[in-house]
C-alpha cells in the first residue's frame, strides 16, 4: 500500500469544492481543516483501479505505520558516468494504423492483473548446484561425437587390449631366437602379423560388423539420417585403427628389446608399416563380411581361414599365390633384406581389396569401387610377377670382423660384430694350445660359403636361440670342441681306415678342446661296451687313451713340432698309416 500525505491545499485549482457550493476562492483552502489544531487531515491514496486518474482518490484517516525506519543509509553509486553520448533513436515511426481488437469483450484475453504498487515482489527460490548449468553452447549440452565413443568404449579396446597381449605372449615366448639380430626381429615380427594379428583382425571386424543385428538395430540404422557408408566408417575404422596401432606398439616394445645386443644392421621400417595397413585393411573385410553374415560362428571361421592361409601359403614359402597373403614375407634373417617397395605393394593390393569391397557394399554409387578394385589388380600382378626378386642380398653377410692377434685367426659375421669377444673368450683354450705350431689353417671364417684353402669353418652362431642367445655362448665348452672337430678331416664320409690314425685323431681332439660332456660321453662308452662285451670297441676306446696319455706327455717344444707334423696330415680323408705321426 502507498501511502501520500497531501495537504487540501495541494489539489488542484477547481477542486475544492463541489461543483455548485459557491465558495470563495480564499477560502477553498480552509475546507476540511480541524478547528482545535488548524491542521488539515491526513489522508491516504488507495489502489486506482484501471490506472485510474490521480484525482479519483478515496479520502480517508491514514492507519499507523508501526515499522521502525531503517538506519542503513541508502549506498552511493560510484560507478563513472558513461561519457559516450547516448545515440538517438531514428528509426521511423511505424506509418501503419494499430488494428483495433473488434471481438466482444468476454471473449477478449485476460491480462495478468498486477499487484499494486504496495505488493513487494515476489522472490522464487534458485537452487543452485556445484556445477554451472548446461547451456546449449557449453561442451557438455553438445552431442557426444561418434568416433570417440567407438575409440574409447565397448569393443573396440577390449579388442586391441587382447590382440597386445597376444602379439606380447607370443613374441616374448620366442625372445631367445630373435634378441641380438635386426634381421631375426624383423622376420620374427612379420610372421607374427600375418600368424597373429591377420586372423585377429578378420574375427574381430566380423564381431564388430554383425552387432547391429545381435543387437536388433538394424531398422535403426537404416532409419538414421547418416548414409550407410558414413555409419559403415564409424564402426570399423576405430576398430582398424587401434588393432594397427596395438600392433605397433608391440614392434616399438620388440625393438627396444632387441637394441641392447644388436651390433650391426637395423630394422626395416617399411615392413612394419605395411604389416600395420594390412591388418587393418583385413579388419574392414572382416566387418564387411560381418555385415553380410551376422552370425555368431562367422567370426571363429574367417579366424581359422586367415590362420590356415598364413600357415599353408604365407610363411616360408615362395610361390606365386603365397605372394597374395596378408603380411607374407620369406623369411630372410639376416642373410638377406626385402626390397623397400615390397611390403608397401603387399599393403596395396589388401587396401585396395578391402576399400573395393566396402565402398561396393555401403556406397550410394557403386561404381567407386572400380578405382580400388584396379589398384589391388595392379599390386597383385606385381606381387605374383616379383617371384624371387622381393628379396635381395645383406651387403654386411658377405663381410666378416676379425681378430689377428689369435693363430689361427678368428672372425665372425659382419651381422654381429658384437659377438667377436665372446667367441674369443671361448676358443681362447684353443688357439693358446696352438701357438707356435706350424701348418694350421690362417682364419676360423664366418661367411655364407664354402671355406677356402687355408681357411676352417668357425662353428655356426646363427639362428639364435641354440648356441647363441642374447649375445653370449650357452656353451663354451662344447663351441670350443666343436671348432676343434671342424680342423680335423671336416670333409670326409667316414673315418680313417687305419685304427692308429683313428686313435691318434681322438686324443688331438681331446688334448686341445677338453670337454667335460665329451668326457661323460667316453665314460658312457666304456660302460656300456663292457655290459655288451664288445672287445673291438673297448681296445678301441683304450688305444685313443695311450695316445692321449703321450701326447700329454710330451713337452711344449715336443708337442709343437708333433702338432705341425699332425696338421699337415689333417685334411686328408684317410691318410696311410706311415704319412701321420705316431704317439
Amino acid at each position: 500500500m502507498t501511502v501520500r500525505i497531501q495537504p487540501a491545499d495541494d489539489r488542484p485549482d477547481g477542486t475544492g469544492a463541489p461543483d455548485g457550493t459557491g465558495a470563495p476562492a480564499d477560502t477553498a483552502g480552509m475546507a476540511g481543516m480541524d478547528t482545535r489544531t488548524g491542521e488539515a487531515p491526513r489522508t491516504h491514496r488507495w489502489p486506482e483501479p484501471d490506472g485510474g486518474h490521480p484525482s479519483a482518490r478515496h479520502p480517508g484517516p491514514l492507519p499507523p505505520d508501526h515499522r521502525p525506519a531503517d538506519p542503513r543509509p541508502e549506498p552511493t553509486d560510484h560507478r563513472p558516468a558513461d561519457p559516450r553520448p547516448q545515440a538517438a533513436d531514428t528509426r521511423p515511426a511505424d506509418p501503419r494504423p494499430r488494428p483495433r481488437d473488434t471481438r466482444p469483450a468476454g471473449r477478449r484475453p485476460r491480462l495478468p492483473e498486477s499487484p499494486g504498487p504496495s505488493a513487494p515482489p515476489r522472490e522464487v527460490p534458485v537452487r543452485t548446484t556445484g556445477a554451472a548449468p548446461a547451456t546449449a553452447a557449453s561442451p557438455a549440452a553438445a552431442a557426444p561425437r561418434p568416433l570417440r565413443v567407438e575409440f574409447l568404449r565397448g569393443f573396440t579396446p577390449w579388442a586391441a587390449a587382447a590382440l597386445l597381449l597376444a602379439l606380447a605372449w607370443a613374441l616374448a615366448a620366442t625372445a631367445a631366437q630373435w634378441q641380438g639380430s635386426w634381421g631375426g626381429t624383423t622376420d620374427r615380427l612379420d610372421t607374427a602379423a600375418g600368424v597373429i594379428a591377420v586372423p585377429f583382425g578378420l574375427a574381430a571386424g566380423a564381431w564388430q560388423g554383425g552387432r547391429e543385428h545381435r543387437r536388433r538395430m538394424t531398422e535403426l540404422r537404416a532409419s538414421a539420417p547418416r548414409p550407410p557408408l558414413a555409419q559403415l566408417l564409424t564402426a570399423a575404422l576405430p576398430l582398424a585403427c587401434v588393432l594397427a596401432g596395438a600392433y605397433l606398439v608391440a614392434v616399438a616394445g620388440v625393438l627396444l628389446a632387441c637394441a641392447p645386443y644388436a651390433s650391426a644392421g637395423g630394422p626395416v621400417p617399411t615392413v612394419f608399416a605395411g604389416d600395420a595397413l594390412s591388418i587393418a585393411a583385413c579388419t574392414l573385410l572382416g566387418h564387411v563380411a560381418g555385415r553380410v553374415m551376422p552370425w555368431r560362428l562367422t567370426a571363429p571361421a574367417f579366424a581359422i581361414c586367415g590362420y590356415v592361409l598364413a600357415v599353408t601359403s604365407g610363411i616360408g614359402s615362395r610361390s606365386a599365390p603365397a605372394a597374395l597373403a596378408p603380411a607374407s614375407l620369406p623369411q630372410f634373417g639376416d642373410g638377406y633384406l626385402p626390397v623397400w617397395w615390397y611390403p608397401l605393394v603387399s599393403a596395396l593390393w589388401v587396401v585396395g581389396l578391402a576399400a573395393a569391397v566396402v565402398l561396393a557394399h555401403a556406397a550410394r554409387r557403386r561404381v567407386t569401387a572400380l578405382p580400388p578394385l584396379a589398384a589391388a589388380a595392379a599390386a597383385a600382378v606385381l606381387l605374383v610377377h616379383t617371384g624371387d626378386g622381393t628379396l635381395r642380398d645383406n651387403p654386411l653377410a658377405h663381410r666378416q670382423v676379425c681378430d689377428a692377434s689369435t693363430t689361427p685367426h678368428v672372425c665372425v659375421n659382419a651381422t654381429h660384430p658384437g659377438l667377436l669377444p665372446e667367441v674369443n673368450r671361448a676358443l681362447s683354450g684353443l688357439t693358446g694350445r696352438l701357438r707356435g705350431v706350424q701348418n694350421l689353417p690362417v682364419r676360423f671364417e664366418d661367411l655364407p660359403r664354402s671355406p677356402r684353402a687355408g681357411e676352417v669353418q668357425l662353428p655356426t652362431l646363427t639362428p639364435f636361440g641354440w648356441s647363441t642367445v642374447r649375445g653370449e655362448l650357452t656353451d663354451p665348452e662344447q663351441y670350443a670342441w666343436e671348432a676343434a672337430q671342424l680342423m680335423v678331416r671336416v670333409d670326409c664320409d667316414r673315418p680313417p681306415s687305419t685304427r692308429r690314425v683313428r686313435a691318434t685323431d681322438e686324443a688331438v681332439l681331446r688334448w686341445l678342446a677338453p670337454a667335460s660332456m665329451q668326457a661323460d660321453l667316453r665314460e658312457d662308452f666304456v660302460a656300456s661296451a663292457r655290459r655288451r662285451g664288445d672287445t673291438e670297441e673297448l681296445a678301441r676306446l683304450r688305444a685313443g687313451d695311450r695316445a692321449y696319455a703321450r701326447l700329454t706327455a710330451l713337452t711344449d717344444d715336443e708337442r709343437r713340432s708333433w702338432l705341425g707334423r699332425y696338421f699337415a696330415t689333417a685334411r686328408a680323408c684317410d691318410p696311410a698309416a706311415s704319412e701321420v705321426p705316431s704317439l
